[in-house]
């Protein structure tokens, strides 16, 4: 398994890391059929979706705002009940499909790592498989 670290800046932010991944991956082994990218984190997300615009990542964001806002009466004390939710709602993990020890996204796709409770620093495990 390898491991990335990724510093977040704000605590709500999506963060197109499609580029570290692939440099992490793709010089290693080349017989892999697909790359597990997994967070181990409770208030981070993983997912796919579109990174040319950034105006999708934020659209996202401002819809987690709607489902999932923070002025409900959260009951966890720590205060982070929210990013605890939206984390779930997005998923931990993304399986991504390996062509050549190469990342087969669509034309538009990236990986994002979903920050719900930040700044921090989160680490990103990667485990290929097959």
């Amino acid at each position: 398994m390898k491991k990335l670290t990724i510093e977040t800046t704000r605590k709500v932010q999506l963060i197109d890391i499609t580029a570290l991944v692939r440099d992490t991956i793709e010089s290693s082994d080349v017989g892999a059929l697909a790359c597990l990218v997994y967070s181990p984190h409770t208030t981070v997300g993983i997912t796919i979706n579109e990174h040319a615009d950034p105006a999708v990542a934020e659209d996202m964001i401002a819809a987690l705002e709607e489902i999932v806002p923070e002025d409900r009466p959260w009951r966890h004390r720590e205060g982070n009940s929210p990013a605890h939710v939206k984390a779930s709602l997005v998923g931990s993990s993304a399986l991504v499909s390996l062509e050549d020890g190469r990342l087969a996204l669509g034309t538009w796709q990236g990986v994002f790592l979903c920050e719900f409770d930040g700044p921090r620093i989160r680490e990103v495990w990667l485990k290929l498989l097959g």
